[in-house]
């Protein structure tokens, strides 16, 4: 069986540091708050070339706050991908704006600029930027938009930790920047994490004091805020972890060279296309097919695991039948039927790429 996601077998590889990690914090009793989670956020904010590190419940929550520090007009319209998981719009609406769908481009994924033009009106007040399956979104355009139109921009970068922009790391160019740490994650922790970087010591301050019910100090409340904060248990695994993140990162990249090469010539099927600026750090491989279903079942019943992401757009969702945006004919309303992801990651084998990749080239060949 190859698997698409294996977190037991990247645990074994790291186990002693693991088990001594969580070791030192109950040991400790350092479960909320202390010199794990800031050490972690300190590591986290070096590692993203950024100032300022909010350790935070779990991505959702990061998109929320960030979104409630930017102190946009009541009822925004903020702009984002058709093509992306949920947690990327219901963080509008749970704000209390409004979410308005922008197509995604066919070859790369990420949010398409010329759509985005399209969509801004006197009511729009920001652009959620999803570098989505880890590749990053052109930014320079992004920025010209948003300056033009003084919106702001909020990445997006649940699915990018590392990636970068003509060097510059994801989540440091736009406004804000908000991460999932879901244990799937390329850095993934032991349950929901999540974090927000910023270059912004003002944002910096409102995000953190937001997350942790609205105070300064243990009974300093200066507003209502939330309790959405990273745990010590799960900062002393990310910590851990984020010092293979790299090695990790390059071995993903090196499978999906594989892929792209071993691939190439199927022409039944549309292989991502990594930008020449970006340094895509594919968090998922997804490739568009025809008759993807079967494709998908001819794999399972050879052992093979894949993933779907995602089988229906934002629009589509019952969730947004109000915002009357299904009916559109863009690519990222209709993707969804032909996306396939094959398996990724440091658990594969050369021998498992081969496998792989020999048996969707026998499919169609």
């Amino acid at each position: 069986m190859i698997k698409f996601l294996d977190l037991h077998a990247q645990y074994i590889s790291i186990k002693d540091e693991i088990d001594a990690a969580l070791s030192n914090v109950i040991k400790d009793s350092a479960f909320i708050g202390g010199k794990y989670v800031q050490r972690f956020e300190e590591n986290f904010a070096n590692y993203q070339q950024v100032k300022f590190c909010i350790g935070v419940g779990n991505g959702t929550d990061a998109l929320e706050i960030a979104i409630e520090a930017l102190e946009l007009p009541t009822g925004s319209e903020i702009i984002v991908p058709a093509n992306s998981f949920i947690a990327s719009s219901e963080a509008i609406t749970r704000s209390g704006h409004k979410v308005v769908f922008c197509d995604s481009n066919s070859d790369d994924y990420t949010i398409n600029i010329d759509d985005v033009k399209n969509r801004i009106t006197d009511k729009t007040s920001a652009i959620i930027a999803v570098h989505i399956y880890g590749h990053p979104c052109d930014m320079d355009s992004l920025t010209e938009v948003s300056t033009l139109f003084n919106l702001k921009i909020i990445e997006d970068c649940a699915q990018a930790h590392g990636a970068e922009y003509k060097g510059k790391k994801v989540g440091t160019i736009g406004d804000i920047g908000c991460f999932s740490f879901y244990p799937g994650k390329n850095l993934g922790a032991y349950g929901d994490a999540g974090a927000i970087v910023t270059n912004n010591k003002e944002l910096y301050f409102k995000c953190q004091m937001i997350a942790n019910h609205g105070r300064t100090d243990k009974y300093e409340h200066q507003f209502e805020g939330r309790n959405s904060r990273l745990d010590g248990l799960q900062a002393a695994v990310l910590d851990v972890k984020l010092r293979y993140l790299n090695k990790w990162t390059d071995y993903r990249i090196m499978v999906a060279e594989e892929y792209l090469k071993q691939l190439r010539d199927v022409t039944e099927i549309t292989l991502p296309v990594r930008k020449k600026w970006a340094k895509q750090v594919y968090h998922l491989f997804v490739i568009r097919c025809k008759n993807r279903d079967l494709l998908r079942e001819y794999l399972n019943d050879s052992a093979i695991h894949t993933g779907i992401h995602y089988p229906v757009s934002l629009p589509n969702l019952k969730a947004y039948s109000y915002n009357n945006q299904a009916n559109e004919k863009l690519f990222g309303w209709n993707a969804g039927s032909q996306l396939l992801s094959l398996p990724i990651g440091e658990h594969l084998s050369k021998n498992d790429i081969s496998v792989i990749t020999n048996k969707v080239r026998n499919y169609y060949l």
